[in-house]
């Protein structure tokens, strides 16, 4: 009120002073004007009420503004939650999925970590007998063996296809020497070599040490009489270190030297069948069986690069035809990526997946490991996670398709300024120029139309999923069989 009371006692006073100037004027509504003079406390109130009316409609005009304004914020903001949880639904949707898949395909690798310590302390046991047996034989000096393939990578298709494959470095003897020669390469991309075994000159280290005779410059009947033959003849075919031949010798090795062996007294041995490697199968008192193949191979000079007597896709393949290997480099890759990747990466589940899906097709599991190793170090790894599996699928299923159209899947170790630098590869390896993995559907449209046609079965018509549902019928025996896996 003393608000009010000031404003009326200032307009009384403008009033006032404006009445006496029209009085002196001889005005003759002065005595009207004092009249009104004195109702105006009431118009003061009342201009003030309105004053108070207006600013109450502003505020309340203002507060609908900023309500307004608040709401459409929390119109967007609820918009933005929905698209939110819409995206986290999807992802719990596959997360749910990859839970699913790696309760089915986890099994296969739960135990290789424990069965594949048994198959090493078994093929450690058998190099360190033969290294003792052959310490002063001219047959190939054996190397620590170097496990190789996707049961030491972490990944198999089906617990019944796990094979242990082990790769034994050789090196030459006393008095030899190994030259990796260039062979065939056919009509494939694969890289093929022979080894050629040449005799050196031991003369000064006999007359040093007087271990050996010199194979070149002794006579050959005191070398019969008195010293064993010379790795010519023994496993090679005229000066080339034999395939078959070296196949043999392991596998009378490893019979022999089974007895003497630790775990003799509580598995047994059974030889397989193969011709270009040692295979057996060594069955524990539980009955539960591990496969192993041990191969062997000449390292190609410091490199993580070998020429082995691993089978080759040719019908026939000559008994002294090497293969360039990549095994032990790709062995390395999957460690190397073993350390990079998030904790709960799924790449290896993909891997299993496809593997087990692709069996029975006409695309290799060399094909998708090739996919997928191209994948790995071209997506960011974060992206890998359980949470991802659906898309990677997808992700690997398109980069097959694109592979197809173009009919190019590029080997990964030729040309790839993305290998790890901790894989040790020839200088040459890096300006190479690719080698074509579909070289073949190049040359054959034939085998090109098959395959996108597999491929269109495999992808189905235009439904997303379809390789699932072919998982689950492919891993229809494992999925029934949790009993097995006990076993």
């Amino acid at each position: 009120m003393d608000v009010i009371r000031f404003f009326t006692l200032v307009v009384q006073s403008i009033l006032w002073n404006a009445l006496q100037e029209l009085e002196q004027s001889g005005f003759s509504w002065g005595a009207l004007l004092f009249a009104a003079l004195q109702q105006w406390q009431s118009w003061a109130i009342g201009g003030v009420l309105l004053l108070l009316f207006g600013l109450c409609w502003w505020l309340r005009k203002r507060s609908h503004e900023v309500d307004s304004s608040s709401d459409e914020e929390s119109s967007s903001s609820d918009s933005e939650q929905v698209e939110e949880e819409a995206e986290d639904d999807e992802s719990d949707s596959e997360n749910d999925l990859g839970r699913y898949f790696e309760e089915h395909i986890q099994w296969p690798v739960q135990n290789l970590a424990r069965d594949r310590q048994v198959v090493e302390d078994i093929v450690d046991n058998l190099i360190l007998i033969f290294r003792t047996i052959l310490s002063n034989s001219f047959f190939p000096v054996l190397q620590p063996a170097i496990g190789v393939g996707n049961a030491f990578e972490g990944w198999s298709p089906r617990e019944e296809d796990i094979i242990y494959r082990l790769l034994v470095p050789l090196k030459p003897p006393r008095g030899h020497a190994f030259h990796l020669e260039w062979g065939n390469r056919g009509e494939t991309p694969a890289r093929n070599f022979c080894v050629r075994v040449e005799l050196k000159c031991t003369c000064r280290r006999e007359q040093l040490a007087g271990e050996m005779l010199c194979f070149l410059h002794h006579p050959e009947e005191e070398l019969r009489r008195d010293q064993d033959p010379s790795l010519l003849h023994t496993l090679c075919t005229g000066s080339y270190l034999d395939v078959q031949k070296t196949a043999r010798w392991f596998y009378q090795l490893v019979q022999a030297s089974w007895v003497v062996l630790p775990q003799s007294s509580t598995c047994r041995l059974t030889m397989l069948p193969s011709s270009r490697s040692c295979k057996f199968q060594v069955t524990e008192r539980n009955n539960k069986t591990h496969i192993i193949e041990m191969m062997f191979g000449v390292q190609r000079g410091n490199w993580d690069i070998f020429v082995s007597s691993q089978n080759t896709e040719a019908i026939f393949t000559p008994s002294t035809t090497w293969p360039e290997s990549y095994a032990v480099a790709e062995a390395k890759f999957f460690r190397h990526m073993a350390r990079q990747v998030p904790y709960d990466s799924f790449h290896l589940r993909c891997l299993q997946a496809y593997a087990r899906i692709l069996v029975g097709t006409g695309f290799s599991t060399y094909t998708l490991k090739t996919v997928v190793m191209h994948l790995l170090t071209t997506m960011p790894l974060s992206g890998w996670r359980r949470r991802h599996f659906v898309r990677r699928m997808e992700d690997i299923m398109q980069y097959l398709r694109r592979c197809l159209e173009e009919k190019r899947l590029d080997h990964f170790f030729f040309g790839n300024e993305r290998v790890p630098e901790e894989i040790v590869l020839p200088p040459a390896f890096q300006t190479a120029e690719p080698l074509n993995l579909f070289q073949h559907l190049v040359q054959d449209p034939a085998a090109h139309a098959e395959a996108k046609r597999e491929y269109r079965d495999l992808r189905g018509h235009g439904g997303d999923f379809t390789w699932a549902q072919k998982f689950f019928l492919a891993a229809a025996p494992a999925v029934q069989g949790p009993s097995a896996r006990q076993r």
